[in-house]
Order: structure tokens, then sequence, then C-alpha cells
């Protein structure tokens, strides 16, 4: 069913710049916030004078301290919720009182009900989901207007990891035509796709919002990546007053570039709308053609080529920005899985935001979408099963039409973990979610996420409305699936489950599975950390190693996606307070990567790699176990001080090699060979005292937009230039300039300093500053120091 089948790249509104046929404009800045209930805010005359003027996105949980006493609880980090109220007074130009104006948000978080003027537009209780109201009703045109949104986060426990709290996502503006096309108004399809010719199906929704009848030109182009037009098409259609029409288009582009996960190739679809020649509105929807198959022997397939999903799960938190979501931010994270060699990404446990699904389509990343965590059965006291009744249905369509186009969505997850799945309300459930999805996209696998392999208890199973079968953890019994589920595809969807902290090395060859059981007694490290070697995991999954090793040897498994490809704020099992955030992630919550990342890099990418671990800063004699994580070679030699410990290879399914190694300070190098070439050498080096900080930043250059970002890595070095692996110093930061401070972050998992200070502590050797655009034309520098006598270090980055 899911072969030669290609959808686009929806937004809900274009973000190019059109011929002011469509207006859209960002209505993110200047809002008054203030946290806690103030129902009087609705009001025009209300006074506001004591309240923050900020810009959005916003959450107003990351800015709060930690607290073993929060009702959030250890899933969602100890950090506070509550009320908050956000308002806006803005002006509309008389000019566009025949026009329909909405407004968009992309998410807000959660139980929001907006006013407009005093008047109340309505209410969503998931504050995942992306939700529009009409304001023209409301609207004083040519006079001041005032927009009001109460936010209510106050119910806790409401979740099993963070949230945030407020308007977290982007808000925009929309002025079109009364004639125009609806909202998420673009549906396309690829009956066929080659790379001879490719066939599209548009589907269209138009809007007519005037009080009579109106007969248009509907004008479809596809551009190609450099806005070369390759197709369109034209007609003449009619549309009865106040109703809404879906109009069609089928065109054919020849000598179509195919998308996929290397060559992520998008064209455009452009919609013109005319009457009597005047154009009335233009909407683009981004496409990308390619086809793929999932297959119970063969496993997947993408343009007809076998392929690997090498997946990762992601949390919608942008680390030490909270759930704030900004493109900058986003864009670095999967920057970061890509060079891994992670092609895959799984949007845990809900809806992700709009930007997560764009830099999806443009980076090459196949996408699991995901609805819910939870159905009509609860996992914490004010979750979601108390809106299912009267919400899924719409929560549900609402995500599937705003995703639909994007070409990287591969399948639908109707669920997570779902607590139906152990009784017989689990199959009416799962064929009504299941339909209501195929009643939207009939071009994609609906999935969900199962915990239980056991047939005669697994009732979303039996439903028999899943197209493919994800499975969470199980992977010593991967083997046996072929037999028990015969014909069926499958998916690891949550697979690993292990724990590490970055830089930190326990000296053990035992590999343990931790915490034996819930409400064991607690016996981890007393600073709550976990060794980084690839050796400690949940007792519900798997070390890195051992989940790769099998699910690269089963050709009928289409893939993994590994939990998590960050650490996540909440979460922190096994650890208590104040532990605060998870240790699942491959890479660390600052964006850090710990060392179980070029064993992927390793596994996954084109990448030639060699990595050795742990750093050489010990006691004298110590025995130290050296790892050694490399690729495109034949054996690796290791030198201490220029002495050969031994040649070693990788045996059998080996994921790497180690030595028994006693401690002399000096310089460990290991060579990687192939054929007796060298392929590649590493150093490190036994670090002295610490004398200098080193600031890194990941861009040179920022614009002066207000949203743009510089993540800038700080590590402590010694005279030499060698990093220093236990330096633990507390840094003071100054940012000046085009500029300001809006996150810092070590990636230790029991860090209570708040995320938004100006001073963070080293953790083992590092820490990192995020800088956001103020809008100022000038360069920003940022300042770090320690005051203990080490020099003041600064950089400095060009805005334009």
């Amino acid at each position: 069913m899911f072969k030669k089948i290609t959808l686009t790249l929806l937004f809900s509104v274009s973000i190019f710049a059109q011929k002011q046929a469509r207006i859209v404009e960002d209505f993110n800045k200047n809002w008054n916030f203030k946290l806690g209930d103030y129902p009087e805010a609705i009001n025009a005359n209300y006074n506001v004078s004591d309240w923050r003027t900020l810009q959005l996105p916003h959450d107003w949980s990351i800015e709060g301290a930690f607290d073993k006493d929060a009702k959030t609880k250890q899933a969602q980090g100890f950090l506070p919720a509550g009320k908050g109220w956000y308002r806006k007074v803005f002006t509309i130009p008389a000019s566009w009182k025949s026009k329909t104006i909405s407004i968009e948000f992309d998410g807000v978080f959660k139980n929001s009900e907006v006013f407009l003027n005093g008047k109340s537009l309505g209410v969503r209780p998931n504050g995942y989901i992306s939700f529009a109201y009409d304001l023209s009703p409301y609207l004083n045109y040519g006079q001041a207007n005032t927009i009001a949104v109460k936010v209510d986060n106050d119910s806790q426990p409401n979740s099993r990891w963070y949230t945030g709290s407020g308007i977290y996502r982007n808000v925009r503006l929309v002025a079109s035509e009364k004639l125009h096309v609806g909202k998420w108004g673009t549906f396309v399809t690829t009956p066929e796709v080659s790379t001879k010719q490719s066939k599209v199906h548009l589907e269209v929704t138009i809007n007519n919002d005037n009080d009579s009848a109106r007969e248009f030109t509907l004008v479809t182009s596809i551009l190609d990546a450099k806005n070369k037009e390759v197709a369109n098409k034209t007609s003449t259609e009619k549309i009865g007053a106040k109703t809404f029409e879906t109009k069609v288009h089928n065109l054919d582009v020849l000598k179509s570039q195919l998308w996929n996960t290397e060559n992520p190739y998008l064209y455009k679809v452009i919609t013109k709308i005319y009457e009597k020649s005047v154009l009335v509105d233009n909407y683009e929807t981004p496409l990308g053609f390619r086809y793929f198959n999932f297959d119970s022997e063969k496993g997947f397939s993408l343009n007809g080529v076998p392929t690997k999903i090498y997946g990762v799960c992601l949390h919608h938190d942008n680390g030490a920005l909270g759930a704030v979501e900004n493109i900058h931010a986003v864009r670095r994270k999967l920057t970061l899985m890509k060079e891994m060699g992670a092609n895959a990404i799984r949007m845990s446990h809900n809806p992700h935001s709009l930007e997560m699904m764009q830099l999806c389509d443009e980076m090459g990343f196949i996408v699991q979408d995901e609805a819910f965590d939870v159905w009509k059965k609860k996992k914490v006291t004010n979750d979601y099963h108390k809106d299912w009744d009267a919400w899924h249905k719409q929560d549900l369509e609402d995500f599937i039409k705003r995703d639909r186009n994007h070409p990287s969505v591969m399948m639908w997850s109707i669920g997570n973990e779902i607590r139906e799945q152990f009784d017989s309300t689990g199959i009416a459930i799962t064929k009504e979610l299941a339909k209501i999805v195929k009643s939207l996209d009939v071009t994609r696998p609906v999935t969900s996420a199962l915990t239980e392999n056991v047939i005669e208890k697994n009732f979303i199973y039996q439903s028999g409305a899943l197209d493919l079968l994800g499975f969470n953890y199980k992977h010593e019994d991967y083997k046996d699936f072929p037999t028990k589920f015969k014909g069926q595809k499958i998916l690891a969807s949550e697979s690993v489950s292990a724990l590490e902290t970055r830089g930190h090395y326990d000296q053990s060859d035992i590999i343990q599975a931790w915490p034996v059981k819930h409400g064991a007694p607690f016996d981890g490290n007393a600073d709550w950390t976990v060794s980084a070697y690839d050796q400690i995991k949940s007792y519900w999954g798997a070390t890195h190693e051992e989940n790769w090793k099998t699910i690269k040897s089963q050709d009928f498994m289409a893939g993994t996606f590994i939990w998590t490809g960050f650490d996540y704020i909440g979460e922190p099992d096994p650890y208590p307070f104040p532990a605060r955030s998870s240790y699942f992630g491959i890479v660390d919550l600052a964006g850090l990567p710990k060392d179980v990342y070029y064993m992927y890099q390793s596994e996954w990418s084109n990448k030639t790699v060699l990595h050795i671990l742990p750093h050489w800063n010990w006691k004298k004699d110590q025995e130290i176990n050296v790892w050694a994580y490399y690729n495109n070679a034949d054996e690796v030699e290791l030198f201490l001080n220029g002495k050969s410990l031994g040649k070693k290879s990788k045996q059998n399914d080996d994921l790497h090699i180690s030595w028994k190694v006693k401690f002399e300070p000096g310089t460990l190098k290991a060579i990687s060979r192939k054929n007796g070439k060298v392929v590649l050498e590493k150093e490190i080096k036994t670090a002295g005292e610490a004398s200098k900080l080193n600031l890194e930043a990941d861009k040179k250059v920022i614009k002066n937009d207000t949203y743009d970002l510089v993540y800038v890595t700080v590590s402590m070095t010694d005279k030499d230039g060698n990093f220093v692996p236990n330096a633990m110093d507390l840094i003071n930061f100054e940012v000046t300039g085009g500029g300001k401070l809006v996150g810092v972050d070590n990636g230790y998992q029991a860090n209570l300093e708040s995320f938004k200070a100006n001073s963070c502590k080293l953790f083992n050797g590092k820490c990192v500053v995020i800088i956001q655009s103020n809008g100022k034309k000038e360069n920003v520098q940022l300042k770090a120091s320690t005051g203990n006598g080490i020099p003041i270090s600064s950089i400095n980055i060009k805005v334009n």
C-alpha cells in the first residue's frame, strides 16, 4: 500500500514573501505576561504596568527554581507550573476590514483560552496541538484591540516528562481575502514516482467567506529547488457563498529528483487564486518525491533501496531553553544527530513543532509522527485521559492535517505504551483511531509503540488495525517475532534506555541493569553520576551495543529508535532529587556528545572514526579500561608515552575494542590502520593545572532578528592547551552588544543552578552558553571569568 507514495511539506501559511494577497505577520513581540490568575485581563482598560514585557515563544517553568516538593514531581524535573496570562494590544488597519483575519498558535501548554476584546474565541486543552481562531467578527478596525490568553498548567502531575508552561511556540497573524485557501488547506500526494516522471495529485480546500458565490481561476505551479517552473495547471472554478469546497489538480513532473536521507530534494507547490485577473491568494507548499515500503522479511526500503532506519527518540524540550521553540536550537539538535549518522526521528510522544517538521524535511530525516502517550486510561493523575472523550478526535484530525504533507513523515503512531493494550477496550479504540487516520491519509502505515509481545495479552495488536508493529525494548525476543507475528512488518519503536553521564568513568567490567526493579534500594554513585562506559542499562532495556548488535543482524527489523538522542528535562531514573534530567541521551542536555555517540557514528555514518576513552588524568598505577570505537580500519594500536600496548581488532560482532592499562602521566595515543597504512591517529594527554578558558562558538555570525542563537562551548585547558577533564570551576559570564544570555548548562543531570543564571560551573571540564540576538546591530561579545586567577577569556560574534 505504501510503495510509490510521496507527500509534501505543509506549512499552515507560507513564511515567504507574497504579493500582499496573503499577509503573514510575526505576532510574537511585545506581549505582557504575569504569573497567576487574572481573569480581568480580558478587559481593554486593565492595568498591566506591573506585568513583564516579553517576546514569544516563552516558557515560564524553565525560569523557576528546582524544588523537591514541586507538584510537577520528578518526571517534570521538579520545576514549577501554575497559571499565567498573556496580553497584547494591537491595531488592525481599517483597510483590512474586507479581509479574513486569523491568529495561529503553534502550541500553548496547556488548557489555553483566547479572548479578543473581551470575547472568548475558544479553549484548547492539548498543549501540543496547533490551532487558529478567526478574529474578524470581533476586531476594532483602525483602533486598539486587546488579545488575552489564559494558560492553566496548574493541575499536576500531568505528564511523564517536562512540558514547560506558556505560549512556548510561535504565533502568527494572518490576513487573507475572503476567498482563500483554508487552514492546512492543501493535500498533495504523488500516486506514481520515478526519476523519469512523477504524478502529482493536489487537493485544495477553498474557503469563501463572502456573502455571495464566486467564480475564480485556480492556478497550480510546481517549482524545483532553483525556482524553475516544472509543471503548471489552470482551471476555472465556482464556489457558493459562506462555504468551503475542495478542488483537484493533477500534474506531471518530468525528470523528477527524488527525496532521500542523503539528498532531501524539495520542490514547491504554489497555489494562486485569481478573481477577474486579480490575485487574491498565494499559498506555498513544499513538495518532496519519494516512495517507501515496509516488508515483513526485508525491513524498510526508500525509493526501492534497502535502508535500515537509524533512529532516535526526541522529546520536545530544547535543554536550557526549556520548551521554548527556536528553529536554531532545533537545527543544532538535528545537526548533531545527522553527524552521528541518524537518519530518522521519532517525535516522542506528542506532536512536535512546525520548525522540527520543516527541518526534518530539509535535512533528510525519516519521521515517526506520534499523536498520544495516553488514551482513556491514565498514566499520571491529571494527564490527557481527562480530555480524551471530548478532544481526541479533533486533536488527531488536526495533527494529521497539519503534518500529512511532510515528505519526512513515513508512519503515524497513534500511541505510546498505551494502557488499553492490556484490556479489550483497546480493540475498539485502536480501530477508531486508525479509521480517523485513514480518513485523512491512506499513504502511510498506522503504528503504535507496544510493550506486550504476548499476543493473547495485547489487545491493540488483536484489533488488526495496525499496518506496522512497533515494539518498545524486547530486543532479546526479536528473533522469535517472524514466527510469532508471521507476515507482520516490525520496527523497534523504542530501544536501549542505557544511562551515562558525560565524562564520568567508573572502572568496572560489569554490565549491570539498574535499578533491579522499581522500589529497589538506592545504590548509585554519591554524586548522582553514571559511568559513561556503555555498561549501565535500565532493567527493561539494553546497552547501546546489545541493542544495535541485535538490530543489525535481523533483516526483518525495519530499524530502531534509540531512547534517546538527547538527555531531556525530567525522568532522571533511577536517581531521586536532586537529579532533575534524564541519563538516557547519546548527547547530554547541553548538547555535548557522550562517548557512545562515536559508537553510533562508527556504525551509522560514512565518516571515518577513531575515538578513545576515557580521559588521561588518573592516579599513578591505577588500572584503567581504555576503549576505542573505530571503523574503516583493520586494527588499532595503542601507545602510552611511545610504548606500544598492542594491536587489537574487532572480532565477530564487536563494536569496540579495549585494553587494561596501568596509568602513568603522559600521552595515550591510538593509531588505526587498514592494510598496514595509517587511517587515523588520536591522542589524549594528561592535563596539568587549569590555566585558560577556551571559548568555541558554533557560528561566527548571527542575524539581528531577535531570534538567532549562538551556542558557545566553554572548556578548561592547561598552559599547553590540553583539556582539563576534571575542572569544575564556576564561570561568570557577561554578554554585551547585539545579544543576550538566554541559557547556560553543563550537562550534569543533578545541577540545580538556574538555566537562566549569568554563571555556570564547568562539569567535567565543560559547559555551554546560549546567546540570542537582541535586535541591535552591534557585534556580540561574551566574556568568561573564574575569579580565581585564570585570565578572562572573550569571544566576539559578528551581527548582521
